[in-house]
């Protein structure tokens, strides 16, 4: 596995994978940035940057996450809500054909290793609230905001 730590507005973004995809992005308050990135991470830094520049609103490099089956079948459903749009954990987990697996919805939505790009930050609460993120609610604001279709003074 190879790792790269790139500067984002959010922190810093630690990336992992290997010839088999990236397995996690996660983000971090602080670290030291890599100077030389590994080839096979060298495509998942450079979309992430030019999403951060307003120049991508979707990922295609290769995927490796580690997760339970239910896991890694949420984390695919996240992955089918677009760029600027959100959906509640209930419509999510009604998506996956269970209205009452909402607690493990949520659960596996938190244990999304992939930050950004399996869209985790897109899932809001029922009434439209933001409701729990791994990396704290003012970066999935930030997200949020950033993916925003329309200039707005601040959606939440």
């Amino acid at each position: 596995m190879e790792t790269a730590f790139i500067q984002t507005p959010l922190g810093v973004a630690k990336i992992v994978g290997d010839r088999s995809g990236i397995s996690v992005i996660s983000i971090l308050e602080e670290g030291e940035i890599t100077t030389a990135i590994p080839k096979v991470l060298q495509e998942a830094v450079q979309q992430l940057q030019d999403y951060f520049q307003d120049k991508r609103s979707n990922f295609n490099f290769k995927l490796n996450p580690q997760g339970t089956e239910f896991q890694q079948k949420v984390w695919q459903e996240l992955l089918n809500i677009p760029f600027g749009k959100t959906m509640s954990y209930l419509d999510l987990s009604k998506k996956l054909g269970d209205v009452k697996a909402i607690r493990a919805v949520a659960s596996a939505n938190g244990k999304n290793p992939l930050w950004i790009v399996v869209p985790c930050h897109r899932v809001i609460g029922t009434d439209g609230s933001l409701t729990g993120y791994a990396g704290g609610l003012w970066r999935k604001k930030w997200l949020l905001e950033h993916e925003s279709p329309s200039a707005q003074q601040s959606l939440f």
